[in-house]
């Protein structure tokens, strides 16, 4: 099977992929530095991950990188990005097409492709508003409730999840965990529920060592320099003690550095389909060792609540439970244990890729 993946950068990770490509000079080298640096490593396929020859790996949306492969390949390095990635598909002679970016390159994208193409997969795992991709033969996450609202529309959905990736186990043997709390995520003055725990979290910090790395919406970063000290930005800011403990956004290696070198990782998921639950910071958590404390919710198989992670109801339950486990490195350290042992063997990278395959056929 020739597989071709094509994936996006994430807008606040783009700075980072600059910095480490700046100095690569085609696009074989800047898709090495991007994929060593792991980010998002849990959607790639084993042969993505494993350079092999009959699979190819784009971000299709990044300039720099696409515009090198254009130049190296006679093709003007001017061109539109879609066509730079339908060349691409054209010299791989791509059999299967995975997108993790279809709201950028959808259904209009999918007329383009070539014929050596038999089958075209799409992740999606976000509401969809104004998306034009449900011509993909398939649109694969692990959320039952949107795959669901995706057959309602007449498009083809099956489950599919992402897996444990084993640069991880590294991060995972660390013992040295000198973070008593980390959380990992977007904060925003809409996501009300998410804004409270937050506040409850870093209240602690006189108590813990409390750390959080937050990507930070316009408005909050505008409201957070003297201009927003007044007038309608101030309830934009955030309360006094989340910036206390707060760093700027982690990503790549530096996000795997930080879930390494902490006790327990909390969790809370946001715009979620439904009671379903499972979004990357599960898989990352437990992945490098971290104890998991996460939102109630349906989580996937093999993830089981009070065995491989804890769940909370409330702020004061959530403070509760971070008590107790701290209280009790035992306890903790065999929740931590169990949650690395089910994502490492339940989903694993060959798991994934197996399950890949029979979608694909």
């Amino acid at each position: 099977m020739r597989i071709f993946q094509n994936s996006g950068v994430y807008r606040s990770y783009r700075t980072r992929l600059r910095q480490l490509t700046q100095d690569c000079q085609t696009f074989d080298s800047a898709n090495t530095v991007f994929l060593n640096d792991r980010f998002g490593a849990a959607h790639f396929l084993k042969p993505i991950l494993e350079h092999e020859q009959t699979a190819f790996f784009a971000n299709g949306d990044d300039e720099y990188s696409q515009r090198l492969w254009a130049s190296e390949n006679g093709l003007n390095s001017n061109s539109p990005l879609e066509d730079i990635l339908i060349a691409q598909i054209e010299h791989h002679r791509t059999e299967v097409f995975y997108n993790m970016d279809p709201m950028r390159f959808g259904d209009s994208f999918l007329a383009r492709l070539p014929g050596c193409v038999r089958k075209t997969l799409a992740w999606r795992a976000a509401p969809s508003e104004g998306g034009e991709f449900l011509k993909h033969d398939l649109i694969v996450n692990n959320f039952p409730g949107l795959l669901e609202g995706f057959r309602q529309q007449g498009a083809r959905a099956e489950y599919f999840f992402p897996a444990h990736d084993p640069e991880m186990d590294a991060y995972a043997s660390n013992t040295a965990r000198d973070i008593d709390i980390l959380f990992v995520g977007s904060y925003s003055q809409y996501h009300k529920n998410r804004a409270m725990m937050l506040e409850a979290l870093a209240a602690l910090h006189t108590k813990y060592k409390v750390r959080m790395h937050l990507d930070r919406s316009r408005l909050t970063k505008l409201a957070e320099t003297p201009l927003g000290w007044m007038g309608p930005l101030r309830k934009h800011r955030r309360a006094l003690n989340i910036r206390t403990v707060s760093s700027d956004p982690v990503f790549g290696r530096d996000l795997l550095n930080a879930l390494g070198r902490s006790k327990m990782v909390i969790n809370g998921a946001i715009d979620m389909s439904l009671n379903d639950r499972g979004n990357m910071r599960v898989w990352e958590a437990m992945g490098c060792g971290a104890a998991l404390i996460s939102d109630e919710g349906r989580y996937p198989n093999h993830l089981n609540p009070g065995v491989e992670f804890q769940t909370y109801k409330s702020v004061n339950d959530l403070l509760e439970r971070i008590d107790l486990l701290m209280d009790s490195p035992d306890k903790r350290s065999k929740l931590s244990q169990a949650g690395y042992a089910a994502i490492s063997h339940h989903y694993s990278k060959q798991k994934q890729w197996d399950a890949f395959v029979r979608l694909a056929q």
